[in-house]
Formats: C-alpha cells, sequence, structure tokens
C-alpha cells in the first residue's frame, strides 16, 4: 500500500518580527486504493483537505481548478475546451479538475476523452448534488467513488481529544488556536451561502434556523414534525432540507437496525453533521472539558465520525446503525448485520449500568463483538463485553481488529 504524507505549514507569531514555523505531517487514509488505472470521482465538504490530497498524490498531473474565476468563465464559455487541451497530450495522460460541480456541461467532454482516447480524470468536489439535479453526466460508471472526510485519529500525530471536540477535524480548524473564527467563516460562507445558493433556498430565515435546530438535534432521533414546528416550516420542508444537508455530504443519516426483531424498536432514523466542530459552533456551546455536560454527546458525535470513515477508508463499506427498542434500551452502532455492537459511554470508569443495552442486544442477536467505548484508564473484559479506552478502540479500528 503506498503511503502519503502532505505538510501543512502553521505559522505561529512569537513576537513582533519573530515567526516560529511548525511542520504538521499528516498521513492522509484515502490513497485511491483500488483505482489502478481507472477515473474517480472525489467528494468531499469544503476544506476536508481534496485539493492538498490531490496535488501531493499526482503532483505531475494537469490540473484544473474551477475555483479561479479565470479557469471557471473560459471552460463555462466553451466546455469543448477540454477536450482541445487534452488532444495536445498522450493519449493516456491524466488531469485534475476540481470542484467539477461548477461546471457539469464539462462531464460530457470528460467522458468521451474517456472513452475514445484512454485519458484519466479524477473529478473532485463538493457534492455531486448540483450534477445529479440537473441531470448531468455522471460518467457512466466509467469513474469510481472516493469520499475525503474531516481529518480522523490516525492521521494526527500528537493527537489531542479535547481539542478535537472544540476545534472539529477539518485541517485548518484543528490546527488554529482560535477555531471559533474559522467556524464563524464557514458555517456562514459555506453552509449559510453556497449551500442556499447550490439548493436555491429562498427563505434563508428558516433555513437558517433549520441548521440550528439539526445542530441541537445532532445524534438524536429526527422528527420531522417536532422540528418543523420548531423553524415555522412544514414537515415536508423540513425533509428536503436534511436530504439537502445529505446531498452535500454536511450531514449524513443513521438508520435504525431493524433486522428481525424480537422486540419493538424504534424505526425514525437519527442524524448527524459531519464535524463536530461545525456543531459545537451552529449549538453554541462553550469549551469542552473532560467530565462536562457537553462532553458526552460531541464523544459520541466523534467516534461516529471515526467509525463512518473507517467504513469507507478500509474498502469494507459496513453498514453503520443504532438500535433501540419502544423500552428505551439503546446501543449507539451496530456495524454490518449485526457483526459488532458499539456504545459510547464518557464515563472514566464503565459500570454494570453502562452495560445493559449491549447486554440486550447480545440476548436478541449473535454477535462477533460488543464493545464499551469509555475514558476508562485500562482495558477490561465484562463477559462478553470487551470495555476498551477510547485510544485502544481507535487503534483496534484502524488496525483492522474490530471488522
Amino acid at each position: 500500500m503506498n503511503i502519503l504524507f502532505y505538510f501543512c505549514f502553521y505559522f505561529i507569531l512569537s513576537g513582533y518580527n519573530k515567526s516560529v514555523v511548525k511542520i504538521i505531517m499528516y498521513l492522509r487514509k484515502q490513497i485511491f486504493a483500488g483505482m489502478e488505472g481507472e477515473s474517480a470521482f472525489l467528494w468531499g465538504a469544503r476544506q476536508t483537505g481534496k485539493s492538498t490530497l490531490l496535488k501531493s498524490l499526482y503532483p505531475d498531473a494537469l490540473y484544473f481548478d474551477l475555483l479561479i474565476s479565470r479557469e471557471y468563465e473560459r471552460f463555462q464559455r466553451n466546455p469543448g475546451l477540454i477536450r482541445e487541451i487534452m488532444e495536445a497530450r498522450d493519449p493516456g495522460s491524466m488531469a485534475i479538475v476540481d470542484e467539477i460541480q461548477r461546471i457539469p456541461e464539462l462531464l460530457n467532454e470528460i467522458h468521451w476523452l474517456i472513452v475514445n482516447r484512454n485519458n484519466r480524470f479524477i473529478l473532485s468536489g463538493s457534492s455531486p448534488r448540483k450534477i445529479l439535479r440537473s441531470g448531468g453526466n455522471l460518467l457512466g460508471g466509467r469513474a469510481i467513488r472516493y469520499d475525503l472526510f474531516p481529518l480522523i485519529y490516525p492521521e494526527i500525530p500528537d493527537f489531542d481529544l479535547l481539542k478535537a471536540l472544540n476545534s472539529g477535524l477539518l485541517p485548518r480548524h484543528y490546527l488554529t488556536r482560535n477555531p471559533r473564527k474559522l467556524l464563524s467563516g464557514y458555517v456562514g460562507s459555506y453552509l449559510g451561502d453556497e449551500i442556499m445558493a447550490e439548493a436555491k433556498i429562498r427563505n434563508i430565515s428558516s433555513f437558517s434556523r433549520f441548521l440550528e435546530i439539526a445542530a441541537l438535534t445532532n445524534g438524536e432521533m429526527v422528527n420531522y414534525t417536532n422540528i418543523a414546528s420548531d423553524c415555522g416550516i412544514s414537515a415536508p420542508t423540513v425533509k428536503e432540507y436534511f436530504q439537502i444537508l445529505e446531498d452535500t455530504m454536511i450531514g449524513r443519516y443513521l438508520p435504525s437496525f431493524q433486522k428481525k426483531p424480537k422486540r419493538r424498536v424504534i424505526l425514525s432514523p437519527k442524524f448527524y453533521l459531519f464535524d463536530v466542530g461545525v456543531a459545537n459552533y451552529l449549538v453554541k456551546r462553550g469549551m469542552i472539558e473532560f467530565g462536562s455536560e457537553s462532553f458526552g454527546k460531541a464523544f459520541e458525535h466523534f467516534i461516529y465520525q471515526e467509525i463512518v470513515a473507517h467504513a469507507h477508508y478500509s474498502d469494507l463499506n459496513y453498514s453503520v446503525s443504532y438500535w433501540r427498542t419502544a423500552s428505551q434500551i439503546e446501543v449507539d452502532f451496530i456495524l454490518g448485520d449485526h457483526e459488532v455492537a458499539i456504545e459510547v459511554k464518557s464515563t472514566n470508569e464503565a459500570k454494570v449500568r453502562h452495560l445493559s443495552g449491549l447486554k440486550s442486544f447480545g440476548e436478541e442477536y449473535s454477535t462477533k463483538k460488543q464493545i464499551l467505548v469509555t475514558n476508562d484508564l485500562n482495558p477490561r473484559q465484562a463477559g462478553n463485553i470487551s470495555i476498551l479506552p477510547w485510544r485502544v478502540f481507535l487503534e483496534q479500528l484502524w488496525g483492522g481488529v474490530v471488522m
């Protein structure tokens, strides 16, 4: 397996005219495994690091950035220009088109180049929504889909849990000393402006209110009627707004696990935003500390982000769901058909009461593993349940031990 390193230079002012350069080295897990000689789409929310990743992996590829006004304008006027450029290069040569969703018409030309000249493309963007909604060409299965998520535990040297929970895991946000300013800009310019413009949302105030409510209910069961009432809009509009967040990769549903239940289970999905820092900012949480009221929710959200990223980056693509009965017995995450059941608790010392959900699930389904993720100092075993400190759990997850 190839390994990719890329560097972020972080300048810290120290005095008036002196600066210290701290080199942060990330080992990204998304390395396009299995792509071989094919073309690919790379999707991911803004600022997850797509451009940096592609430039690092493919430094010799021809690169078109459609965020640059001049590039955007010339290809918007004449999409066929990309075919003329590629025909001047060797057959089979590679090109990267960044923010491809801005000009869906380019995909017809790219499709022709792939079929007739064997050119390879990596087409990146923040969302395929605009292409899909316009009936655009997604290359008829000739491009493999990859996703890029915010940073994850094994990508960050000297990983700091509290920093991750407070700042979030978008690379710039995790590095900065003042993440709230960057989060403010991100929520305002990207979530507020770009997504509303792309989705053609006219009622700005209702969508802004919806974002706040969606963050407040982050990680909880979705009740469209209640959210609609809080926002002053209809339940169908709330469903549409959630779909926009999912289409633009700003969040995703966590479905209910419903395989042959013996007990009556809750059917409503949960919904998680894509980054714990963005959720914190929208909710207006203060500083998260170990043992604080807000720590538990942020901690569970962080573990969920790691699991979802692992399901994709490992190429196992296992399903992730949650289990909750009508009598309020719950397990946070079920991986696969029921191979692994995971409960997340922020406690520093797991007690018998923390095991009840996993025990109930184990009575109903046969599982390969039952894991309680905590802040305990040492791993423990309680019958069939492994009690793992969060760091040990993540090392096992990314080491291929959990799935």
